[in-house]
């Protein structure tokens, strides 16, 4: 039953990703931006009447948008997005060596997530109504409502200019990290940790584990393996959204802080109108965002034993 809902999922995943494809090929084709004429600009060249017609020649923009499409399309599948207007390399092969960089911010900043959030969501449940919890809920509310960039800023203020206990940009050791990745986990970390105790404060008033104390079972067995596990169904698919938080809100932080990511080469692209390197990265940002739905609704499925897959629903 598990084999065919991934099936399933993995069906509708290819829907989606054909459907992201189809969107980004014609918002940058049918925009006011001219392919062409950014590449004659970004090549130096003069954009004349025969410039535009032979680069538009030469990047297959003359044929019929169906026909770009499906030639698009096709070397994508086979990993070619082309070469990208300003270094004339190919866009994969940067995309690629930046990569590694973002992952390695947003793993650090889902690391800070889960392992802030859990002991602040966990404390705050158990001491309900008291101080702990009232600092948390605090906590969370100011960090929720803090945009990331304006936190940045006071991060690099403080511990940059002021203290001067950590470097304010680029990469290098583990101190570089330190203010970006806080940058980026910060919203995250306090949804979450609310999450965590509206999820244990359900199951603490449910029958089961009412039945399990008046068992006379230890109430530590009682939180760990009746109410914290089963208060993290709801946050196993809130991780799943926060990673693609994380990736998308990569690209502030990698600005901000001069981090050489993925992200802040593709808003550099956007600035030139580098249109190979814009579809390769939106394409590829919706890949691992899918792939890690994927990841969180087969483990959602694992954790809770009650779910069950009937005509392709869960239930």
């Amino acid at each position: 039953m598990m084999i065919h809902f991934i099936g399933r999922r993995l069906t509708a995943l290819i829907g989606l990703l054909l459907a992201v494809s189809v969107l980004v090929f014609l918002v940058l084709r049918l925009g006011e931006n001219d392919p062409a004429m950014a590449y004659l600009r970004l090549s130096g060249i003069p954009p004349t009447d025969q410039a535009l017609d032979t680069a538009r020649q030469a990047l297959g923009l003359d044929r019929p948008l169906a026909v770009q499409y499906m030639n698009w399309l096709w070397r994508a599948i086979h990993l070619d997005f082309g070469n990208s207007y300003v270094t004339g390399t190919p866009v994969l092969e940067r995309i690629l060596y930046y990569l590694p960089n973002t992952l390695y911010l947003a793993g650090v900043s889902l690391l800070l997530t889960i392992g802030l959030s859990l002991p602040l969501g966990i404390g705050a449940a158990l001491y309900r109504d008291r101080w702990p919890d009232h600092l948390v809920r605090a906590l969370a509310f100011v960090g929720v409502s803090t945009p990331n960039f304006w936190l940045g800023f006071l991060l690099v203020y403080l511990f940059s200019v002021k203290l001067g206990w950590l470097p304010a940009m680029g990469m290098g050791g583990p101190a570089h990290v330190i203010m970006p990745a806080l940058t980026l986990a910060l919203m995250s970390l306090c949804i979450n940790a609310r999450l965590i105790r509206g999820s244990m404060l359900e199951q603490m008033n449910s029958r089961s584990v009412l039945y399990a104390r008046v068992r006379g079972i230890r109430e530590r067995w009682i939180v760990g393996r009746h109410i914290l596990k089963n208060s993290m169904i709801p946050v196993v698919t809130a991780i799943g959204m926060h990673i693609g938080e994380l990736l998308g809100g990569a690209v502030v932080a990698e600005i901000l802080f001069a981090w050489p990511g993925v992200g802040r080469y593709a808003v550099f692209s956007i600035y030139n109108r580098d249109f190979p390197v814009m579809q390769c990265f939106i394409l590829m940002m919706t890949v691992i965002f899918v792939i890690c739905n994927l990841l969180v609704d087969i483990l959602y499925a694992w954790l809770d034993p009650r779910i069950r897959f009937e005509g392709g629903v869960m239930s």
